[in-house]
């Protein structure tokens, strides 16, 4: 039987989305105003080379279960293109999962950034009820980091409130 790895950690508690999350050791909320459509956001530094890991939340309207797979697949291209302009996305893994009992999709991709490196992007999105759902997005630069299994876990333990 699988064990959530953040058990016992502290959860960002996302009311606008309507979800909550675990986050890692060494990891810490960032507070204050955000940019639409994100209303919660974890990170940690880099140890090395790139931009570090971040996860970052958020509520969306009515997804259809049926839409799920082609909403979630293109949530990762085009937030591939929002934080990395001059690259491109190739996936990796797109697959249907639920969360809480709730309808969900999983998409992973590697995005190239631009300047020859590239980035883990995983997103995962809930879709809660007729009329709300929400994401949640994770970036780790550089690819291949062991962040990747941080954030792999961080959206597995996303719960609905």
């Amino acid at each position: 039987m699988w064990q959530d790895p953040l058990a016992g950690n502290p959860r960002v508690t996302d009311k606008s989305a309507g979800i909550s999350y675990g986050v890692p050791d060494d990891w810490k909320q960032r507070k204050g105003e955000l940019i639409k459509p994100f209303t919660s956001t974890i990170g940690k530094k880099p140890e090395g080379d790139g931009i570090g890991s971040t996860v970052i939340a958020g509520p969306g309207g009515a997804i259809p279960e049926a839409e799920l797979k082609r909403t979630t697949e293109e949530a990762a291209w085009n937030n591939g293109v929002f934080f990395y302009p001059n690259g491109d996305s190739t996936m990796k893994k797109s697959e249907s999962t639920t969360v809480d009992g709730r309808p969900a999709h999983t998409v992973t991709t590697a995005v190239e950034d631009g300047e020859g490196g590239k980035v883990h992007l995983q997103i995962t999105i809930v879709a809660l009820d007729g009329s709300q759902s929400a994401f949640v997005l994770g970036l780790v630069d550089p690819l291949g980091s062991p962040d990747e299994e941080v954030v792999d876990a961080v959206l597995a333990s996303v719960e609905v409130l």
